[in-house]
């Protein structure tokens, strides 16, 4: 037996912590720590230490299930695939393309999350794709856009936050969700920092703060513009920053100061001494960071929430520089690789949009396809389950649980109980496999090598180091597969490298640039952050290209000693920006300016980085060196120090004002419900739920309510309460807390069944993001008598 640890990550959250994997006698493994990985320096919580549970055969599966009977029975690959291809193929020949839906999941890898994008749209040849991080961050990600021309969660490392002087952390509960990156900030607190939690729990994290802010699930935008009030009543804009880094400031300005303290307590219920407090200690320091997660996020106006906070930002300097800034806390494993390569509705590799002609052309030339052959944006994550059993007949889903995980959870169950054909590619037999078709078991984490970008922008390398049971295949091999029987022979490799280099092509030039990673890099380095251009020759000769736009060469960022005007053109090169033009947004070079972007202060580019992988070196095949080649780009681990990814490099206020949740509370549905996780499962639970320790940890649903609320119900600690929305109704244990405002009650959404916290929840969608609102939604709380119990 091969003793030797295999280095890899954690296959659960954002944070991708960096574990051991070492052999076991009985053929499993066991996790040791792996101090050399900054994010986690070894600290792991009871899920990463717990992960290779899910490897065992008893909870995992093993072979491919098919219907027969209205039961799900083993059955070979080839009937399995069969069944799938026949049913795609016969539903898209009699209701067109469009008919066939793929639903993907951001716990994918990139060479998972980019093949599915492409296996949709050129196999399937279908607009209708989406995936479960629409769920998470896409608020976060449609507001940073907005404002900076770019998304990536964090445009600066974790490292970076205990140097800060305030961190603001909007919605999240670090201490539970993420347990290793606690530690950040309780060194922020050590170094002299503040830190502020804005939640309407008192959570774990909330304890750790220097003020907690409590405001009603559902207000965070009219917190967030209260606090820009009171800023510039009391003088402390950056007036020199806003004048020479942004536009749109007056417009901003307008709209946050209809927003006065007195009128912002009454709506979030946060007391004005708070909020001048808050203003004191986020502005009081050089240096202050703003970080959101799904609390702000997961709104029908969580796009204008999260540019909010992203507004305070700017008029008090913070932004673009060193130490300071906003920043997202991406939830999934790879929900930021997934959210860049094509799994989304409206995407194309390199977080390129699908509506680009000149993206579409750079990929589809990638990809060896006409360009008019590539369907156009198809339904968000939520609109494309409610099309099931409609407009959608078919349904490829990869790696997501929407049964538990999706909003108004018991009609998305119909919906997908109303399909024709239902297949699951997933590890376990999860609530939703528990529905399909076909359902095929697939490789994990552990079983497989692959990259997933963890919520840093960091760019990782998982390194297999078991051998999957006998009857499983990977994603990648189900897809070549498939797409062999649906009449395409060629284009899905089932090599995860060779994937990862087609990716990097298709990446190349656009704002979510790998061409420059490899994964020989990522191995030696630890992990590279985008964006990272290919070097280029250093005389480039234009390549063959049709006439009707500049010649392609090799897309990169600025040379050393270049720098971008506004226009995009570089200065200081000796020739016109070499740029290739597939990324152009808005008849602007979008790419050069992310590409100068990524300069970074105290960053060096002369950081010798080993170059490898299929890179370009000059050489041609005699051996004769054509031409010098530029240094490997070191990667940018920080973002718009010297400018933002828009056009012109200024960062953009957007005005935004406040609007009430969609469902506020009534009569009839008096307090308001807001949903979360906790520390020891995680997303449906699909897999946490099989492995004893975490059971014993979380063993089911809970109704986090206040003594007050309870006291009306007449409820006590344990007691069975209903929790009604116009939804559905839910059924869970009272947990009896002051840690919670007596206006609110918490339900995790990990479980199925009786206790399903999203059968309650609105999937009223924010206009710009299409996030569902998760997050705030009236409801009535009702005690359960106990069973036999006499009934009026």
């Amino acid at each position: 037996m091969n003793s030797t640890p295999t280095p890899t990550h954690c296959p659960y959250c954002a944070l991708q912590c960096g574990m051991n994997l070492s052999p076991t006698p009985d053929g499993g493994v066991e996790v040791l720590e792996r101090a050399d990985f900054p994010v986690n320096r070894g600290a792991l919580c009871g899920k990463g230490r717990t992960a290779p549970a899910v490897l065992s055969s008893r909870v995992r599966l093993t072979s491919p299930l098919v219907r027969e009977g209205g039961a799900l029975v083993p059955a070979g690959w080839d009937e399995a695939l069969d069944r799938i291809a026949g049913a795609l193929g016969r539903i898209r020949a009699e209701h067109g393309a469009d008919a066939l839906g793929v639903f993907g999941g951001g716990g994918l890898t990139n060479e998972k999350a980019y093949a599915l994008g492409k296996f949709a749209r050129v196999a399937l040849g279908t607009s209708q794709i989406d995936y479960n991080g629409r769920f998470c961050m896409s608020s976060a990600a449609a507001a940073g856009t907005r404002a900076f021309g770019l998304d990536r969660g964090l445009p600066f490392p974790l490292e970076d936050i205990p140097k800060s002087g305030c961190v603001i952390l909007v919605g999240s509960n670090l201490a539970e969700t993420m347990p290793p990156s606690l530690r950040f900030l309780t060194e922020l607190r050590e170094n002299g920092g503040t830190l502020i939690v804005v939640d309407p729990r008192r959570t774990k994290t909330a304890e750790q703060a220097d003020l907690h802010l409590a405001p009603r699930p559902g207000t965070d935008l009219a917190l967030a513009l209260g606090l820009l009030h009171l800023v510039v009543a009391e003088g402390r804009t950056d007036e020199a920053y806003i004048a020479e880094r942004t536009t749109g400031w007056e417009d901003a300005r307008a709209a946050a100061m209809a927003h006065w303290p007195e009128y912002v307590e009454r709506i979030t219920g946060v007391p004005v001494p708070q909020l001048r407090e808050a203003v004191r200690m986020f502005c009081d320091p050089e240096t202050a960071m703003v970080l959101t997660a799904r609390g702000p996020e997961q709104q029908s106006k969580g796009t204008d929430t999260v540019g909010a906070w992203i507004n305070l930002c700017l008029a008090t300097g913070r932004a673009g520089r060193p130490h300071s800034g906003y920043g997202c806390l991406t939830g999934q494993g790879n929900g930021q690789g997934g959210r860049e390569h094509g799994q989304k509705a409206d995407q194309l590799p390199g977080y390129r949009k699908l509506d680009d002609p000149a993206a579409r052309r750079h990929v589809a030339e990638v990809w060896g396809v006409d360009p008019d052959s590539l369907p156009g944006p198809g339904r968000s994550a939520y609109e494309l389950l409610d099309a099931l059993g409609t407009d959608i007949r078919a349904l490829l889903l990869m790696g997501s649980n929407p049964v538990v995980s999706a909003p108004r959870a018991a009609h998305v169950e119909e919906r997908i109980g109303s399909l024709d054909f239902l297949a699951v590619c997933d590890v376990v037999l999860s609530e939703t496999a528990e529905l399909a078709d076909v359902v095929l078991p697939v490789t994990q984490w552990a079983e497989e090598t692959g990259t997933t970008t963890n919520l840093e922008g960091r760019v990782l390398l998982r390194r297999q180091a078991v051998t999957p049971p006998e009857g499983v295949r990977s994603d990648l091999e189900v897809m070549h597969e498939l797409a062999a029987r649906l009449g395409v022979e060629k284009g899905f490799p089932t090599d995860p490298e060779e994937v990862f280099e087609e990716l990097r092509r298709a990446s190349a030039g656009g704002p979510a640039d790998y061409s420059g990673i490899t994964y020989r890099r990522l191995a030696e380095e630890n992990g590279v952050f985008w964006p990272c251009p290919a070097p280029r020759p250093a005389d480039p000769v234009p390549g063959p290209h049709s006439g009707d736009g500049p010649p392609t060469v090799t897309p990169r960022g600025p040379a050393r000693g270049e720098a971008v005007r506004g226009d995009g053109a570089r200065e200081g090169g000796s020739r016109e920006a070499g740029v290739a033009t597939a990324g152009n947004r808005e008849g602007e070079t979008r790419e050069a300016a992310v590409a100068q972007a990524a300069n970074r202060e105290g960053e060096t580019r002369e950081a010798a980085v080993p170059q490898t992988g299929n890179r370009q070196d000059g050489v041609a095949a005699d051996g004769n060196r054509e031409a010098e080649v530029e240094e490997a780009h070191p990667g940018t681990p920080r973002l718009f120090l010297d400018r933002f990814a828009t056009p012109d490099g200024r960062a953009r206020f957007v005005p935004v004002a406040h609007r009430a949740a969609a469902e506020e509370p009534d009569d009839e549905y008096p307090v308001l419900l807001t949903t979360g996780r906790v520390v020891a499962q995680y997303q449906s639970g699909a897999q946490t739920r099989r492995v004893d320790e975490l059971n014993a940890a979380a063993p089911g649903p809970f109704v986090e309510l206040h003594p007050r609320l309870a006291a009306r119900l007449g409820a006590a600690e344990g007691d069975p309460v209903a929790v009604v929305s116009r939804r559905g109704r839910a059924v869970a244990p009272a947990r009896i807390t002051r840690a919670i405002r007596p206006d609110t009650v918490f339900m995790p959404f990990h479980w199925p069944g009786e206790g399903r916290a999203n059968t309650l929840t609105n999937p009223a969608l924010d206009p710009t993001s299409r996030m569902p609102e998760f997050k705030a939604c009236a409801v009535r709380v009702e005690a359960v008598p106990p069973a036999g119990a006499a009934q009026d």
